[in-house]
């Protein structure tokens, strides 16, 4: 552990002068001869953090955490007031009515996540850039207004949301994980999401960690270090969104902002128990971002909310639209929010839901196994049809998806990673690059722009073909499929994504939901019928590796998520379809 993850002992416009001090980003000068080594960069880096969490001392835990403790997850709020426990315990939506209703502030509320956030800092080095004093002063503004008009900015007024480090909050820096960039990206204005937020009434104010290049599905990079699990700091949060997973999961922030090219919102979310939505492309607002490839867009990522609840989802897209983000954003679909058919209009009674048991490549890991029986036996229980999604091609999607992530050969990744080395998870990445790392040709781009869409249209035809073997006579209403074939896994050893890659491959929606925690004592695995997974020699060395990865004990009492995908621009529809399906769990018993 890094010395930064340890315990220690401890106007309504939302236009905000952001300059604050003791800023030693603002020390870093680009243009100064020669090239800073990255360690003192990562230096200044932290030592600005530090010195931001540093004026609030009686934020820190009063006891030191031994670096050998694992589970530090309930540790953040060990120390708040019963007032402020209950405050970082409820859901956005219930949040934003209590606020609305004065039961409680938006300092107060700030302040009891500013506290939790701290803590959570120390122990998972979940955050980046903070800016606590500036989320007062608009907080405080607020509470004036509600005061004086008897009126709410918007519907998240006073509500604290978090966001990804390479979404631009204007005059904060925006390293994306990069120490080429750390200190000479500070933002000029507001991504579309955060101009949003911030007209709707949420409070901004922490940047949270991602990794080095962004598409990883861990979070480790050289300025700022790794983030780790709170409920097991030898496991990874899951990335790219990883440090909002860490910071959510420990009541940190009841919302935060993640983006997704290859599962970067939903296996953060699977892999500490919260919920997290990717939506189609065009859809959510996505200008304003840093990375690497902008103006790529043979795969777009999408932009989505990470939260403790499936009605923070919804909430956070009505937000969005409700704001039209198409007049700015111009690449955006207008189409409105359609809330009634969340709230199931329109969702059928009986549902026909296909389970995807295994994707001809990696079998998941018994936990995630006995989760989906769980979830067919309670979706059968309540009258629900259940039938086999058969996988197709989930190798081939792969494979074609590193060739769309890596048009340039990957060399726009090794030149702003000239002076920053490549941590564990990027030499992975970065092995998997086709075409022997040579760019590919206009002509050859054309090509695999047909073999996308050939692909998509297989898959819609496959999808489809269903209602053939459905009691209902419809297609499928969705797909319900593992979120990755482990739990969240030790460090530096993640190595498939395909369950959750295949998805952006399609640009298909697809929402991700807590099934529950594995604890190893006494575990045994469910029983499945011959023949529904593969039980055979792996098929492949991916497979044999993740298979040598299972050890209950490894996974001890980290959460199980699964995920639920549905066609192309149908989020409502899927949310809505998400509710029968947690209705039938909470109303099923185990026999």
């Amino acid at each position: 552990m890094e010395d930064e993850s340890r315990g220690r002992d401890n106007a309504p416009n939302g236009d905000f002068n952001t300059t604050m001090s003791g800023d030693a980003s603002k020390d870093i000068d680009p243009h100064s001869p020669g090239v800073l080594q990255w360690q003192e960069v990562s230096n200044a880096k932290k030592a600005e953090r530090e010195a931001r969490l540093a004026t609030r001392p009686e934020w820190r835990l009063k006891q030191a955490v031994p670096s050998q403790q694992t589970d530090v997850s309930r540790l953040p709020t060990s120390e708040l007031t019963p007032r402020e426990h209950e405050i970082v315990h409820l859901d956005v939506t219930a949040l934003a009515e209590a606020l609305r209703a004065r039961t409680h502030t938006a300092a107060e509320t700030l302040e009891a996540f500013c506290h939790v956030a701290t803590i959570a800092q120390d122990l998972t080095n979940c955050l980046t850039e903070v800016f606590f004093d500036e989320g007062f002063r608009r907080a405080h503004e607020l509470d004036r207004y509600l005061d004086e008009t008897g009126k709410v900015v918007g519907p998240l007024h006073g509500v604290p949301v978090s966001i990804k480090d390479h979404v631009l909050v204007k005059g904060h820096d925006t390293s994306t994980g990069y120490i080429a960039w750390a200190g000479k990206t500070v933002a000029e204005e507001d991504a579309v999401v955060v101009d949003i937020l911030r007209k709707a009434g949420a409070v901004i104010y922490v940047k949270t960690a991602n990794p080095q290049t962004l598409l990883s599905i861990e979070t480790n990079n050289n300025i700022y270090g790794r983030t780790v699990h709170p409920h097991n700091r030898s496991l990874t949060p899951g990335g790219s969104s990883g440090g909002e997973s860490a910071l959510i999961a420990v009541h940190g922030s009841p919302m935060g902002i993640g983006t997704d090219i290859g599962g970067s919102i939903r296996i953060p979310a699977a892999y500490t128990g919260l919920y997290g939505l990717k939506g189609s492309v065009g859809r959510m607002p996505h200008a304003g971002l840093m990375g690497s490839h902008d103006g790529m867009d043979a795969i777009i990522g999408a932009l989505g909310p990470i939260a403790t609840s499936a009605r923070d989802l919804a909430l956070f897209c009505q937000v969005m639209l409700q704001h039209e983000p198409w007049l700015v954003e111009p690449p955006l679909l207008e189409i409105p929010w359609r809330q009634n058919i969340v709230e199931g209009e329109g969702i059928p009674e009986k549902l026909s839901i296909a389970i995807l048991w295994d994707d001809g490549v990696v079998t998941p890991h018994p936990p995630i196994l006995d989760a989906l029986k769980r979830v067919a036996d309670a979706l059968t229980a309540a009258g629900h049809d259940v039938i086999v999604w058969n996988p197709i091609d989930h190798q081939e999607a792969w494979d074609l998806l590193t060739k769309l992530y890596f048009l340039d050969g990957g060399e726009e990744y090794r030149e702003v990673l000239q002076h920053d080395p490549w941590v564990p998870q990027t030499e992975w990445m970065l092995s998997q690059v086709p075409n022997g790392g040579k760019p590919y040709t206009v002509a050859e781009t054309f090509k695999l722009n047909r073999a996308r869409e050939a692909f998509r249209s297989k898959v819609a035809a496959h999808w489809n073909a269903t209602e053939s073997r459905t009691s209902t006579g419809r297609h499928v209403d969705a797909v319900l499929c593992p979120v990755a074939a482990t739990l969240a896994p030790p460090h530096d050893t993640t190595r498939w994504w395909g369950y959750s890659s295949y998805w952006n491959l399609m640009d298909y929606s697809a929402v991700v939901f807590p099934a529950g925690r594995f604890h190893a004592a006494g575990y045994r695995p469910s029983a499945l019928p011959d023949g529904l997974v593969h039980a055979g020699e792996p098929r492949n060395e991916t497979e044999g590796f993740i298979r040598a990865q299972w050890d209950p004990n490894t996974y001890d009492n980290v959460s199980v998520g699964l995920q639920l995908v549905g066609r192309r621009l149908n989020e409502e529809r899927l949310l809505g379809v998400l509710r029968r399906v947690e209705e039938a769990i909470h109303n099923f018993h185990d026999p």
